[in-house]
């Protein structure tokens, strides 16, 4: 990799960080020291940053040079002879917002069959069909009791981020999906109703939660993915 890709791809984890709310172009500049219109123009690609510009945008945001290499598993990419295919297992932040997963977002890697990941079949709309596809992440005790005795502390779910319909993947069965609910992952059952994503727990002691659709987004843009498969440890 080149400093010009390099550059393009600071430029694209810049923009998806603002575009989340994570940063904005001002509080990148208090960081930095850098000036807010020098910054604006790198992020519109109307100028690159100097090695030391680079260092102190990449030291502000908790980057490093590793993370701005290609992803670690290309999208949609598994080879006909790999007897394993490598799954990351990520922070719910990353399997909400990050398309391509960065070396150092990645906490450990699960190994599945490759004809087991290929037989899932995908719903997925243009836009998200360039993200990487499958990653996994560990639900946490106080995020599992909603969805006991399906999900239990500490479960790792394998998360198809290419399966973004509502529609049943398998007939009178209810999907699980990982869905955005404010800046957090949650794991419900899910269905939309009178411009409203209807998320229902398994656990009755858990309330039905209701989450309004803002003019100009879909129901499938708060889905992470479907729930291709719960890992419960024993």
């Amino acid at each position: 990799m080149n400093l010009t890709q390099m550059h393009e791809h600071l430029r694209l984890e810049l923009r998806r960080r603002i575009q989340r709310g994570t940063v904005s172009v001002s509080l990148l500049a208090r960081q930095t020291g850098l000036g807010q219109s020098h910054l604006s123009n790198f992020l519109h690609s109307r100028r690159q940053l100097s090695l030391d510009a680079m260092d102190r945008v990449l030291a502000a945001q908790h980057l490093t040079a590793a993370d701005l290499l290609p992803a670690l598993y290309p999208p949609g990419v598994l080879s006909d002879d790999e007897e394993n295919s490598a799954i990351p297992v990520v922070s719910h932040a990353a399997a909400l917002f990050e398309p391509f997963i960065r070396p150092s977002a990645v906490h450990s890697i699960l190994h599945f069959p490759a004809s087991v990941l290929k037989s899932i079949r995908t719903r997925v709309s243009n836009p998200r069909r360039a993200w990487q596809r499958f990653v996994a992440v560990r639900i946490p005790a106080a995020d599992a009791l909603a969805m006991e005795p399906l999900v239990l502390p500490e479960a790792i779910a394998l998360l198809d981020r290419h399966y973004i319909s509502l529609a049943p993947y398998r007939a009178n069965r209810a999907n699980v999906y990982a869905v955005r609910h404010g800046a957090h992952l949650t794991l419900r059952n899910v269905d939309f109703q009178s411009n409203r994503l209807v998320l229902r727990p398994l656990n009755l002691a858990f309330p039905v939660d209701l989450i309004d659709i803002d003019p100009g987004e879909s129901p499938s843009d708060l889905l992470a993915g479907r729930v291709a498969l719960i890992l419960n440890e024993t």
